[in-house]
């Protein structure tokens, strides 16, 4: 009987939890549905649902639709993932399997760049990309991304690596594999769980990004999803509350099947990288 109270006990604190960290969500569907007027009524759901919201939200803004921005983040966080999970990768298994001079140090100063605030790097890389001329493109959102400018991927990376043997390696050097085959035959398939959780991060953080495209972003024809509900409030003094909640409860979506589908190598590659550590 105790130990009976002790699990409903526990899974009663959980659901409390659950309830308290799914309360931003209630909130934004239910904002979502009000019209513009019940804003101001201090009500989590409205009174009438106006699933009209969502029409009025993708044709807000004149002269697109909300597809063309949908499109444009998904092109960046793609490429961007792509980029980061092939370029981790590679500097990942050679701080952990190569031996080269001055690794450790090399090592040290990656990790060190973790320390870096945003907004230190931010003048120097704005001045760099105005210098290339890519001001107003996608570049400076997408090619960093394929030079292992991640240090924290990097990192899990290698501590997944790290934690597969040797002897896999020695094995298929005695069957003639090369280098570069036993990084892509040997470790990287084994390293699963850690790419696709450096992919999960890294389509996270690029589709929430709102610094960096608003920096780089100077055309409304290449504006991504957060940009484009920035213009709710720059359209005019009265704001459409209701179509703007209603795409900004769309643009969870992505970030959210793609969390839930993955969930299981997203625990096991943190599980085994001695990130809970």
């Amino acid at each position: 009987m105790k130990t009976n109270m002790n699990q409903l006990g526990r899974y009663a604190a959980l659901l409390m939890g659950s309830l308290f960290m799914a309360y931003p969500i209630v909130i934004l569907f239910g904002n979502a549905l009000k019209p513009n007027e019940e804003f101001t009524s201090g009500k989590l759901l409205p009174s009438e649902i106006r699933w009209e919201n969502f029409v009025d939200g993708w044709y807000a803004i004149p002269g697109f639709t909300f597809g063309t921005f949908f499109y444009n983040s998904f092109f960046i966080s793609v490429l961007s993932v792509i980029g980061t999970v092939a370029s981790s990768a590679i500097v990942a298994f050679g701080f952990a399997r190569l031996k080269f001079p001055l690794k450790s140090v090399w090592f040290a100063i990656l990790m060190l760049t973790l320390m870096l605030p945003t907004q230190v790097t931010l003048v120097p890389q704005y001045i760099l990309f105005k210098n290339f001329n890519w001001i107003g493109t996608s570049l400076p959102l997408i090619v960093p991304h394929y030079l292992a400018v991640s240090p924290f991927f990097v990192f899990l990376i290698v501590q997944f690596i790290r934690g597969i043997p040797h002897d896999l390696d020695e094995s298929a050097k005695i069957d003639g594999c090369s280098v570069p085959g036993i990084a892509f035959r040997i470790i990287f398939p084994l390293c699963t769980p850690a790419l696709i959780t450096s992919a999960i991060f890294s389509f996270i953080w690029t589709w929430d990004d709102f610094l960096a495209q608003l920096l780089y972003l100077t055309d409304t024809s290449k504006y991504t999803v957060p940009l484009a509900l920035r213009l709710f409030l720059d359209n005019s003094s009265a704001v459409t509350w209701g179509p703007m909640y209603a795409m900004a409860l769309l643009s969870v979506i992505p970030c959210f099947v793609i969390f839930m589908s993955s969930q299981k190598y997203f625990v096991e590659g943190i599980a085994t990288t001695g990130i809970k550590g």
